[in-house]
């Protein structure tokens, strides 16, 4: 079913962008390649020194069939530019298509088709598929059966791969901001999706809505590196999950992970600020042997 657009678009379709003047004009075409345009792209442009914001009034000024905004915000890393895109939502959906991402033809169609079948059910949104740029699912698909889920509810079950993300933008504002950590530029932005998951589920559309390319100085390829930089930030996430743990084995990892991103940061009252002080005790050797490793691998 073709959709109609209107007055006021219910999708916000956000990206962040760090100097990606090289790679945002594909995004942009593979908005304007929509069947659907009942939408709204907002871009949040995170301190680029190349020329995205030149790029960006150029596309503002054409006849795209939807709406751009742009928002300049001094560099502070990708979660600070999701606070600042969160905080100027204002449409009933949001999603985020990163700057050197494609949506797939077809994706707003689809969400909004979905949303409609579901609104009324009380989820916090729709999950659907990533996929590379030739078309091939990252990670794994979703079980036939699985018509609902949580994020982290999929993956427990065995499921692997980014996976596109549409929230409730009522939903996804009724908790914590990303906090930010002075000289770091990290924190994870599961971070929200697992405090979210405590409350709600997420409808299940299997599709593939965006198309992916991880670039190879973006923050998935330089994990390594992110750990020694933005330690506080790591610290921090170890300490959620620890809350709201998988299981005992994945209990214990995140401590580890804890502990090593603790001594990185020079935190020398970490036991006491762990939610887990007598398994924190246990993995603190632990922590250093993984501390000792990234140091020697990032090098």
């Amino acid at each position: 079913m073709l959709m109609k657009k209107t007055a006021d678009p219910i999708l916000t379709i956000f990206t962040p962008a760090y100097n990606r003047a090289h790679t945002l004009p594909r995004t942009y075409e593979s908005l304007c390649r929509q069947s659907c345009k009942d939408f709204l792209w907002l871009i949040v442009d995170d301190g680029s020194t190349d020329n995205t914001a030149a790029l960006v009034q150029q596309w503002q000024s054409r006849d795209n069939g939807f709406t751009i905004q742009y928002i300049y915000k001094e560099n502070g890393g990708m979660h600070t530019a999701h606070n600042v895109a969160y905080a100027n939502i204002h449409t009933e959906l949001n999603t985020c298509i990163d700057s050197d991402d494609m949506l797939a033809d077809g994706a707003v169609e689809k969400i909004l088709n979905k949303w409609a079948e579901v609104r009324d059910k009380g989820y916090a949104g729709l999950v659907g598929l990533d996929a590379d740029l030739p078309g091939n699912v990252i990670g794994k698909g979703f079980p036939e059966s699985m018509k609902e889920t949580t994020l982290s509810g999929y993956y427990a079950a065995g499921g692997a791969g980014d996976k596109k993300l549409v929230y409730r933008t009522d939903v996804i504002n009724a908790y914590p901001e990303y906090p930010v950590f002075w000289g770091e530029k990290y924190v994870s932005l599961a971070y929200k999706y697992l405090l979210i998951d405590q409350d709600y589920k997420l409808a299940v559309l299997d599709e593939v809505l965006c198309n992916v390319e991880y670039q190879p100085d973006g923050s998935s390829n330089n994990m390594l590196r992110q750990y020694l930089r933005n330690p506080k930030g790591f610290a921090f996430w170890r300490t959620v999950k620890m809350q709201y743990p998988e299981s005992f084995k994945r209990l214990v990892m995140d401590c580890i992970h804890y502990c090593s991103s603790s001594q990185i940061a020079g935190n020398r009252n970490y036991i006491k600020k762990s939610p887990c002080k007598l398994l924190t005790v246990l993995c603190t050797p632990a922590g250093w042997a993984l501390t000792w490793w990234i140091r020697r691998r990032a090098k």
